[in-house]
């Protein structure tokens, strides 16, 4: 039938000597975008999580983690911009949707504050003096 696939993920840790090798597949998965990595690979992620503190697996200051998950919403910490000039605000800026008002090239406000949490890629209103 059109439309209904298995969707799997393995995954394995620690990655240099594994210790333990998890597959997760799901049959006709619905009502979800039907990737592997968007079904089946949160399910690993746990088992697997559950199974570091279980295997006494010591965490190493080597490794990156992720900060959010795949479809997740992200958020970033919105910089402080005031006194800078424009071509410095659209290179610190980048990614986000600027709106200037104003005249002039000096940042002399911006909305929402420096160190406030938003979406990746919200509007930042800039107010411009000379």
């Amino acid at each position: 039938m059109v439309g209904n696939y298995i969707v799997s993920f393995i995954g394995f840790l620690p990655a240099d000597d594994p210790q333990i090798v998890v597959y997760v597949a799901i049959d006709n998965a619905k009502g979800v975008t039907q990737y592997g990595g968007t079904v089946a690979a949160p399910i690993a992620k746990s088992i697997l999580t559950d199974s570091i503190e279980i295997l006494g697996i010591e965490k190493r200051n080597t490794t990156t983690e992720k900060k959010y998950n795949y479809g997740e919403k992200k958020y970033v910490t919105v910089p402080n911009v005031v006194g800078y000039s424009v071509s410095d605000v659209k290179k610190e800026l980048k990614g986000f949707n600027l709106e200037f008002s104003g005249t002039g090239d000096k940042i002399s406000y911006q909305s929402p504050e420096a160190n406030t949490r938003v979406l990746e890629g919200s509007s930042i209103r800039l107010l411009l003096t000379e």
